[in-house]
Formats: structure tokens, sequence, C-alpha cells
């Protein structure tokens, strides 16, 4: 159980200081260690913004520990064969959906659109989730494909390039100028206060689109204009055949689930630094059964490779590497949490640098020619 309110580090004002991180200090950052992780990075500090680490993501040096002390956790490594079945299921019920509210009164719309499409929507998220890890097929363009069905009752394209910086965000997490999952100076600055807060996380969808435009553009290839055409079309179709109405429950049954809705409680959990010292938290709570069990998020960061329906076994072979770590219980909590604490804010974030402004080049120019290159 975790103390939702302990006394946390204070959010204050300034910017980052990154020429304190000298080559040498890149050159002899400790990795993660204390229990394998378990325990709490003593590291950090805080330039008045962020919390800054000064050693390398945790995840890596876990995955090793416990794979050290429990190797069939191999074993669940691989594609899900449930996967594209639950996406195409899905897709169908949203698109059935869509043609059934068309002549409903708006305020039905409205109901229907947050608490089913908000629901089924994200959920479609967090499959694409899973395709970027090729966790619904063995080969890559089959997740791909399925990504894109899995895209289609969004009514926004997504799939294609959410795959690209988010396998940074696992290899480089908190890693200043790659990680695109950490909010922007602008962000803290402008929304630090309850009511900012509160907006903040209705326009999450905004800033999780916008912010990688900023941060850390990555130049597009023929499969992102294939998502756009394929889901411009599809909107299309919907539209002709729904209306305005079956259109509206596309795309703002995504907009209205990624904001302040129960399910879009892990944007915040995840990463957000609600417990000094943890940068990555679990939730065990009920809503897994509609996101894939990215809940798991510990188990999901220290093992990529196993797909959701697996990654409640991971704590069961190694309990001794997550009962002792903080969890959550309730995302909508955790949301509460987030606005009604006055020391949380955009800010609540671990960063670290890594690696130079040329080895983030070098990174940014591989990763471009095998996106290219599949």
């Amino acid at each position: 159980e975790i103390d939702f309110w302990r006394t946390f580090f204070v959010s204050c004002v300034g910017e980052s200081d990154i020429d304190r991180f000298t080559r040498y200090h890149l050159e002899t950052m400790p990795p993660f260690v204390g229990s394998a992780g378990t325990e709490p990075d003593s590291t950090l500090h805080q330039d008045g913004k962020f919390q800054w680490s000064q050693r390398h993501e945790p995840h890596k040096s876990r995955r090793t520990a416990i794979l050290d002390d429990h190797p069939e956790i191999k074993q669940l490594m691989g594609p899900c064969w449930k996967t594209k079945w639950v996406v195409l299921l899905t897709v169908c019920i949203q698109c059935a959906m869509a043609y059934n509210v068309r002549n409903l009164e708006w305020p039905y719309v409205l109901f229907f659109t947050y608490v089913v499409s908000g629901t089924l929507n994200h959920m479609m998220t967090l499959a694409i989730h899973e395709m970027s890890h090729n966790l619904g097929f063995k080969t890559r363009w089959m997740n791909r494909i399925l990504g894109l069905v899995a895209n289609i009752p969004m009514g926004i394209p997504a799939a294609i390039s959410f795959k690209r910086y988010h396998l940074e965000h696992h290899r480089y997490q908190g890693e200043d100028h790659v990680d695109v999952d950490v909010p922007t100076s602008v962000e803290g600055v402008l929304f630090k206060s309850r009511p900012g807060k509160l907006l903040w996380l209705l326009l999450q969808p905004a800033f999780y689109s916008l912010r990688p435009l900023i941060t850390n553009p990555k130049n597009p290839g023929p499969w992102e204009f294939i998502n756009i055409g394929l889901i411009f079309s599809t909107d299309f179709l919907c539209f002709y055949f729904c209306g305005w109405a079956g259109l509206f429950y596309f795309v703002f049954g995504t907009l209205l689930g990624m904001g302040i809705h129960p399910v879009a409680g892990h944007f915040v959990a995840e990463h957000y630094v609600l417990n000094p010292g943890f940068e990555t938290v679990s939730y065990y709570g009920p809503l897994n059964w509609v996101t894939f069990n990215v809940g798991y998020h510990n188990e999901h960061h220290d093992f990529p490779g196993i797909p959701g329906s697996r990654l409640h076994k991971i704590r069961t072979i190694a309990p001794e590497y997550y009962e002792t770590l903080p969890q959550y219980g309730s995302w909508s909590q955790v949301l509460f949490e987030y606005v009604a604490r006055c020391e949380i804010t955009p800010y609540s974030r671990v960063k670290r640098v890594t690696m130079t402004k040329q080895e983030r080049e070098t990174i940014q120019a591989r990763e471009l020619k095998a996106h290219l290159a599949s």
C-alpha cells in the first residue's frame, strides 16, 4: 500500500543546468542498483523544475537481476494469440456503436462517447502499444497491419508514429531531448496550479500529439502517410454512414478517453513521481482488464517482450522484485492526487543525460534508416 499523503519534494522554479552533466559524469554514471531497483534512487536531485538522476534508466539492470534469479520468465516472452481477436471484436463493436448512435439525441451521444467509446478507444491505443512491441504476431508487418486496424475507430492517425517514439521511451527512459513522454518546461510553467493541472489532464491528447514535434521531431516515412490516408478514409466512411454523431463518437471517444477519464489515469500513474525516488510505479486494479494490463508497468518496462496478457505472471514468479515497490490500486485516485497535491506538477518527472548531442543525432539517423527500410 502506498501512502498517498507522504511528504514529497517541493517543486520550485528555475531551469535545468545541463552543463553540470559533464562528459566525465556521463562516462562514470553508475547503474541503477540497490536490490536491483527495489530501493529508491538516492541520486535524484531537483534543479527547481525536474528531478535529475545520475543513474541510467533502472529497468535494464532489473531485468538482468530478475532473469538471473528466475530464468523461467523467458518462457512468457512472445506474441499473444488472443490479441488479434480482441482488437477485431472491439473494432466491430465500435463500428456498430457509431452506427447506432447516429439518430440519438446529443446528450445520449455524449454519454456513450465518454463511457463506451472513451474506454474502448483507449483500449485500442493500448492495442497499438502492444503492436509497437510486436506482441500480436511474430512478424513485424502483421503487427503493423493490426495496429492500423486498431487505429480505425480512434479517428485520429497514430499507430505508426507511436511505435517510433515509444520504443525510444523504453530504451532511453527520461533521457533529455529523447523521451517525449516527459513534459516540456512550458507545460510545467503554464499548468502548475490546480485549475491548470485539471486543464492539462483534459488536453493530454494534444500534448501527446504535439510534444514530439517540438522536443524530438522525426521525418515521416511512407507508412505514416498510409496511416493518415487509412484513417481519413475510414473517417469519411463513418461520416457517410453514421453522420456527425457517428464521427463524433469515434474522434471524441479518443479525445475524452485520453483526457479526464478513469482509464487515462495510467498516463500519470506510470512515471510521475508521486512516490519519492521511484520513477515507474505499477497499478494492480480492475481497469487492467480493459487496458491490456498496462498497469503492470514496472513489469512491462522490465520485460517489454512479454504481452499484457502474461504480465501478471512476472509478479507471481518474482514477487520479491515487485511486492516491496510502491503501487496503486486506483487510477482515479491518482488523477485526484495529481490535481490536489500542490507539489505535484508536470515537472514531477525524472530526467537524465546519458548521451551527447552527437550521440543523439546518430541514434536519430539510425532510427530513421531502420524505419524507412522496414
